[in-house]
């Protein structure tokens, strides 16, 4: 159904406002050619489409930053090299590029910050993902507190942020080597952790798998485990825990 179709529908009242916004919900997606945005995500779920930067040609990134920003005014980039931050850039002079994070982000409008994640690392080596979680989250209009290098082998750093740490509606528990920061944070608190492995680790940490295990094979309750180096995931699954505990 055609969106000029549909409202006059509406205005008509040949169908309710409410069965227009669920119509909406389903509209098509705008074809490219070579991508197919989904300009309604943010209507479906409450945040928009983020793009990953990461093996996409320099036209086509360029073209999804521009089509993204006109429709929904911010864009999101994960995994974003200084190249492709140069390539935008020359599209889109306002973009903002993080080289430790490699989050490329477009949005001219500061958002107030609601809520309380907490994003904690085992090491300052784990910072690199921790910080995807962390912009993400802030991208999505979530307060967060950085609680970096804070890792189980010197667990009193940890114990003295546990009053900040209980605080917060989530936690995000980054780290690599065996990954226990998530299990022990989890015995702290009563809210929801997000345990992030990283690849950070000699070779038995086979590049981050020793740290999945453990997280996945966790005896604490109340916590989850995204992918290795996933920290947008954690990011943006944080971001929805946040935004139910601030809405209730």
């Amino acid at each position: 159904m055609d969106v000029r179709e549909l409202l006059e529908q509406i205005k008509s009242g040949e169908i309710s406002v409410d069965d227009g916004v669920d119509k909406l919900k389903n509209l098509p997606y705008e074809d490219l050619g070579y991508a197919k945005l989904d300009l309604h995500r943010e209507l479906r779920s409450g945040f928009p489409e983020t793009v990953f930067c990461q093996g996409k040609r320099d036209e086509f990134l360029a073209d999804i930053y521009v089509k993204l920003y006109e429709k929904n005014g911010r864009v999101l980039g994960t995994r974003a090299s200084e190249h492709q931050y140069e390539v935008v850039r020359a599209a889109l002079p306002e973009v903002e590029y993080d080289p430790v994070s490699r989050v490329l982000k477009l949005c001219p409008e500061e958002t107030e910050k609601k809520g309380n994640i907490a994003v904690c690392t085992g090491g300052t080596a784990d910072i690199p993902v921790a910080e995807e979680a962390a912009q993400t989250a802030e991208f999505f209009g979530c307060y967060v507190n950085r609680i970096y290098d804070v890792g189980v082998a010197g667990i009193h750093r940890l114990l003295s942020r546990r009053s900040e740490i209980v605080s917060a509606n989530c936690i995000v528990a980054v780290a690599g080597m065996e990954g226990a920061l998530g299990t022990v944070i989890a015995g702290l608190v009563r809210n929801p952790v997000i345990a992030v492995p990283t690849s950070v680790g000699y070779g038995a940490s086979f590049g981050g798998i020793s740290a999945l295990l453990t997280m996945l094979n966790s005896c604490a309750n109340g916590i989850s485990t995204v992918n290795i180096d996933n920290g947008y995931g954690a990011g943006y699954l944080a971001a929805q825990i946040n935004r139910l505990a601030v809405e209730k």
